[in-house]
């Protein structure tokens, strides 16, 4: 079996990494659900707490929460916020349940030497959390497009050269997901 996700011959999608590999990517998730996790405070308002609004959302400073939740209308500031509002909190417990969803994968995964099949209850998860974090590191390292300018504009940067293998690895994963999702 090679690594990365595959399909068996029943049609189950498998995923096999090595142990470092699953430690790496539980790891990022943890800083995922750091990034994404929703405040604890409820709001005051029992109804805006029934529907999930979040009276105090406001757009975040730091750049890779943005990309996560970018804001709905660019050139109205009021819309944006209001929408924000109405939208944030079940827009990050989404990606906190998918972050938590996966990491419960890579525990079993973990129990059986690294490789397993993926639920398929599991799969948008596994997308979902992908894509988050390869969000995350691209804006980390500054890359807003896909023309690979960025990557030479890095080469000589030597803290982002550990980033530049993560977010490589991440696309990785994630391109052989979507391939083994086309497959079925």
């Amino acid at each position: 079996m090679r690594r990365g996700f595959s399909r068996d011959r029943r049609g189950q999608i498998r995923l096999r990494l090595d142990p470092l590999e699953l430690t790496a990517l539980d790891e990022l998730l943890v800083q995922l659900l750091a990034l994404v996790e929703p405040e604890r405070a409820e709001p005051e308002d029992p109804l805006a707490a029934m529907v999930g609004i979040d009276p105090h959302a406001t757009e975040s400073d730091d750049p890779a929460v943005r990309r996560l939740f970018p804001a709905a209308y660019l050139d109205d500031d009021e819309a944006a916020s209001e929408f924000r509002r109405f939208t944030e909190r079940s827009l990050r417990q989404g990606k906190a349940d998918r972050a938590r969803a996966v990491m419960g994968s890579i525990q079993r995964l973990v129990a059986t030497d690294g490789q397993g099949p993926i639920d398929s209850t599991e799969v948008n998860a596994w997308l979902g959390s992908l894509n988050d974090l390869r969000l995350i590191l691209a804006s980390r390292l500054g890359i807003d497009d896909d023309d690979g300018l960025w990557r030479d504009e890095l080469h000589d940067v030597p803290e982002a050269e550990h980033a530049m293998m993560l977010y490589d690895w991440l696309t990785w994963l994630q391109d052989a997901l979507v391939n083994v999702i086309d497959q079925g």
